[in-house]
């Protein structure tokens, strides 16, 4: 992918890591952490299965269905992982074959949670609340980390600045506009009960190091956000995101870099950043991809601007054409993910979702190509075509 873009370069304390980057220290890595057990982390995130009987629990969606095991990685990849690659039936969005790796495990989504952002604000241009032409500018309350949009961009400039460039401080004033809780009601409504999209970037790093007291640990809020749901999970949202519009960006970068320095644990990821397991999100990006209730100019934006995310050009599926692509990827301190749906030559649906937490490499974009030899390798499985392998360069 060549050096990372300066917005990638200065979350938490990527500007340091850049100088080493320059150097070329692109392998450099450190002693993986020791994770803890992801269901002591988030306990009420797992705990959506009837006990005894693998049944859902009300209202959720459950488990994912039975898959064949993922291969392994053709080149190493530490910490955590996940991955969903299936087929899907175009019809039913049930998968047809599908590969796994901790398909059920808790992950943050970084980035690719933009993803449900861009669904949600096509949703209410639909609905008539939100204009196309509808204009916005930066202020010290909106700007979030990395790069930021100019003054007065509309709201087609910040979804592809959301989904091309990753920006942040696009992500969250859309985000804002559109209401915190329509993007976690993607999830709600498709009984996605271990997804938390609620939370737009500002507010999750402010949580992260502290600059605000709603979600704090041993707090009453912070007791209860995990297992919120409803009117309950948008008020400590809304007064998390409230504290976030209070601090300015460069004092949020400072605070993250201290934070980092300082040694960070990773059940911190899991307490206050978005939220997703591997099936789950698939599961709504095939929902996203095939079934997205959009009339036919939303959904020519949607497909559009979906297709500006990175993966593309990744993708390996042996003598498969790849056609309809959507997909996004995010990275963070020691996490990655890539997730993204798209369409083979001869008429074939196929979702992945890889999720890494916890890795070894602070910096976690240059495992990029470990992460796609592995998707690939998965969607190889799962069409029955060769292995395509890992690339050369």
């Amino acid at each position: 992918m060549g050096a990372p873009p300066p917005a990638l370069r200065n979350k938490g304390r990527y500007v340091l890591l850049a100088l080493a980057l320059t150097a070329g220290l692109w392998t450099w890595r450190e002693r993986a952490p020791q994770l803890p057990d992801p269901q002591t982390m988030v306990p009420e995130l797992q705990n959506v299965q009837a006990s005894g009987r693998g049944e859902a629990a009300p209202g959720c969606l459950g488990n994912a269905p039975a898959a064949l095991p993922a291969p392994p990685p053709p080149l190493p990849l530490s910490g955590r992982l996940g991955l969903w690659v299936a087929e899907i039936d175009p019809a039913t969005l049930r998968p047809l074959r599908a590969v796994a790796q901790d398909p059920d495990g808790v992950f943050p989504l970084a980035s690719t949670y933009k993803q449900a952002v861009l669904w949600a604000v096509l949703r209410q241009v639909d609905a008539g609340t939100l204009k196309p032409a509808e204009r916005f500018d930066v202020t010290q309350a909106n700007q979030s980390l990395g790069d930021y949009p100019y003054d007065g961009s509309n709201v087609r400039e910040l979804t592809v600045r959301m989904m091309r460039d990753s920006d942040n401080t696009a992500t969250d004033i859309l985000h804002r506009r559109v209401g915190l809780s329509r993007v976690q009601t993607l999830a709600d409504e498709l009984g996605l009960c271990r997804t938390r999209l609620i939370l737009p970037t500002k507010a999750w790093w402010v949580a992260q190091t502290g600059l605000s007291s709603v979600l704090a640990p041993g707090t009453p809020g912070g007791a209860r956000w995990s297992a919120a749901t409803g009117e309950e999970r948008l008020r400590l949202a809304s007064a998390l995101d409230a504290d976030a519009q209070k601090q300015r960006a460069d004092v949020l970068q400072q605070r993250l870099n201290a934070y980092f320095d300082a040694g960070s644990d990773p059940r911190d990821d899991l307490r206050v950043h978005n939220l997703s397991t591997p099936y789950e999100f698939a599961t709504l990006l095939a929902h996203a991809s095939l079934r997205p209730g959009l009339s036919p100019g939303a959904r020519a934006w949607q497909r559009e601007v979906a297709a500006l995310g990175y993966g593309r050009a990744a993708l390996r599926p042996g003598a498969a054409q790849v056609t309809g692509f959507a997909g996004k990827g995010g990275n963070g301190w020691r996490l990655l993910t890539y997730s993204g749906t798209f369409r083979t030559g001869d008429g074939r649906h196929v979702v992945y979702a890889f999720m890494q937490h916890g890795a070894a490499e602070t910096y976690t974009m240059p495992n990029t190509r470990r992460a796609f030899a592995w998707i690939n390798a998965g969607i190889a499985a799962v069409l029955g075509e060769p292995d395509p392998g890992p690339d050369s360069g």
